[in-house]
C-alpha cells in the first residue's frame, strides 16, 4: 500500500506544478518518480500532460506524492508503481480503464488513461535543465522516452506523443505570476486567492506597513508598482492588478504591464473614472495596441461586491487570459 489509496485529506492533489517539489527532492539528494498522463480516451478528470511526483522520504514511510490523475481512482496503484521504479530505476507504461489489465481497477469516468513513470536521478542534468528554466522564465519541454531524457528551449502543445517509437515531449511554461498592488480588503483578498491557486503571488503596497502580510505570498514589497514591476520583469505568463485606488500608483504599474506584454492587466475603480484614466495612460505614452488590453472593470459580473466575491470573479478572469490556448490538463 501507498498510503494515498482512499486518503482521508489527498490535498497533495492541489499540486499541479511538480518542479517545486522536484526542486525540493534533488535539493535533499533523492531521487524522483515522475509520472506523466500522456494519452485519455474518453471522459477523464485530467487531460494529456498531467503529472504526478513521488519521493520516497529517506526516513521510510509512506511515500509522497504530488499532484493528482484521477480523484482517487488509480493513484494509489500509481504510487506503488513509482516506489517500483525509483527501486529498480525501469520506467513503466501504465493503462488504467477500457483494455487494461487491471479489471480490479475501475475508472469512474468510463475512460482510459495511459501514464509514464520515470525514475529522476538526484544529479539528473535534464532535471537541472528543467528547473533552471522555470527559474529564468523560460519556455521549455522535457522529451523522454522513459529511459533517456533531455531538455531543450523550443515550444509546442503542452504534450507531444510519439507512439513508435514510444516518445513523449511535455511542455512547461515559466510558473504563473500574479502582482497586485493595493492593501484594502478586496486586494487582499484577491492575492490570497493566488496564493491558495498556487501562483507566484506578489503583493505590492507602496509605503505599506513594514511587517508582511498575515497571509504566505511569494514577496512583499513596498515600493512603487512600476519600479517594482520593472525590477520583477514582466511577460504573458504575468497578471497585474492594480487596486489601491490611487491612480498615481496603479496607472504606472498598468502601463508598465502593458508594454511589458503581460497576459492579463487589470485596475479596480468606478466605471466613471474610465475614460479619464484611459486618457492619462494614453497620455502617458500607451499605445491604440495596448490599451484595449486593460480591464478596468475586471472580474466575472454577477458575484457580488464582497471582498471574497469580487475576488473569485477576478481570479476566474486572470486564470481564463493566462490559459489563451485552453491546453491546461
Amino acid at each position: 500500500m501507498s498510503g494515498l489509496d482512499n486518503a482521508d485529506w489527498p490535498l497533495f492533489g492541489w499540486i499541479d506544478d511538480i518542479r517545486r517539489p522536484l526542486a525540493e527532492a534533488l535539493a535533499d539528494g533523492q531521487a524522483a518518480a515522475l509520472a506523466t498522463l500522456f494519452k485519455v480516451e474518453g471522459s477523464a478528470p485530467r487531460g494529456p500532460g498531467a503529472q504526478m511526483l513521488f519521493v520516497a522520504p529517506k526516513d521510510g514511510g509512506d511515500i509522497r506524492a504530488s499532484g493528482y490523475f484521477s480523484g482517487d481512482c488509480i493513484e494509489g496503484d500509481v504510487a506503488s508503481h513509482a516506489m517500483l521504479v525509483l527501486a529498480d530505476g525501469s520506467p513503466r507504461r501504465l493503462h488504467y480503464g477500457t483494455g487494461s489489465p487491471w479489471i480490479d481497477i475501475r475508472l469512474r469516468c468510463g475512460g482510459a488513461l495511459h501514464v509514464l513513470v520515470e525514475r529522476i536521478a538526484p544529479d539528473s542534468a535534464p532535471a537541472a535543465d528543467l528547473l533552471r528554466h522555470g527559474a529564468a522564465r523560460r519556455t521549455c519541454r522535457w522529451h523522454s522516452d522513459g529511459t533517456a531524457q533531455r531538455v531543450t528551449t523550443d515550444d509546442g502543445p503542452l504534450l507531444d506523443l510519439a507512439e513508435a517509437p514510444f516518445a513523449i515531449a511535455r511542455r512547461y511554461d515559466p510558473p504563473r505570476r500574479l502582482i497586485v498592488s493595493g492593501g484594502d480588503p478586496g486586494a487582499l483578498a484577491v492575492a490570497q486567492l493566488g496564493t491558495l491557486s498556487r501562483f507566484e503571488t506578489i503583493l505590492l503596497r507602496p509605503d505599506g506597513p513594514v511587517e508582511p502580510p498575515p497571509f504566505p505570498v511569494t514577496r512583499y514589497m513596498r515600493g512603487e508598482p512600476a519600479e517594482a514591476l520593472a525590477e520583477l520583469g514582466v511577460d504573458r505568463w504575468t497578471a497585474y492588478l492594480g487596486a489601491t485606488h490611487e491612480d498615481h500608483h496603479d496607472l504606472g504599474g498598468c502601463l508598465t504591464a502593458l508594454r511589458g506584454g503581460a497576459g492579463y492587466v487589470g485596475m479596480i475603480g468606478a466605471k466613471s473614472r474610465a475614460e479619464a484614466r484611459l486618457g492619462a495612460l494614453e497620455a502617458a505614452g500607451a499605445t491604440a495596441e495596448e490599451l484595449p488590453r486593460l480591464n478596468l472593470s475586471p472580474g466575472v459580473a454577477g458575484l457580488g461586491k464582497s471582498p471574497w466575491e469580487v475576488a473569485t470573479g477576478i481570479m476566474a478572469e486572470i486564470m481564463q487570459a493566462l490559459n489563451p490556448a485552453r491546453e491546461r490538463a
